[in-house]
């Protein structure tokens, strides 16, 4: 199976790291009750973390390495594309070269912590839905730009085509969308 590459912002991964992991968190609080018993209490979801590891091989190895440098330095949160997770909005939490670097090898790790509703999202725009129907929509109240309502049979890849707009630009304005490949008739979807 080939799997597309891993993107944040605008950088598009040579090859995928080599190995990842998604932690799910919720926050509980423990209240004690008379007898010895206790009641849980859930405080809700906390935030969502993404590990991974890998290596840039080849000429040019260290290039690219400090190619994501310069993206892990920016201070917005970014649209984040994994080959099997879920599209998230995402802040670029760490990365760690794991060796001397060499030219045409460097091993490096990161940690993406997803956005949680709420959190520092100003500079991005929600997705809203509606009625089904298809072609170019009027823009949602209050909101700027052209919308596309999608139409049963439609794709993000289609839509893209259809407008002459690159398919990372989309998911861009859509952080909403979390996974790419699923999209439903009556959706908005934010094409410019």
């Amino acid at each position: 199976m080939i799997l597309s590459p891993m993107r944040f912002k605008n950088f598009v991964w040579p090859h995928n790291p080599r190995v990842y992991s998604i932690t799910y968190e919720r926050k509980l609080a423990v209240h004690k009750i008379p007898f010895g018993r206790h009641y849980v209490q859930s405080l809700g979801q906390a935030r969502r973390v993404l590990k991974g590891e890998g290596e840039f091989v080849g000429e040019g190895a260290y290039d690219t390495f400090k190619k994501l440098a310069t993206v892990f330095y920016e201070e917005t949160p970014g649209v984040l594309v994994h080959p099997v997770w879920m599209t998230a909005t995402a802040w670029f939490a760490g990365l760690e070269l794991r060796q001397e670097p060499r030219r045409d090898y460097v091993a490096y790790s990161f940690e993406f912590w997803e956005v949680v509703d709420g959190g520092n999202t100003a500079a991005l725009t929600a997705v809203q839905t509606a009625a089904a129907g298809g072609g170019a929509a009027a823009e949602p109240a209050g909101q700027q730009g052209q919308w596309h309502t999608v139409a049963r049979g439609d794709t993000l890849w289609g839509i893209s085509r259809k407008y002459g707009v690159a398919l990372n630009r989309i998911i861009e304005l859509n952080p909403s969308i979390r996974n790419p490949n699923l999209i439903y008739p009556g959706q908005k979807v934010r094409i410019k």
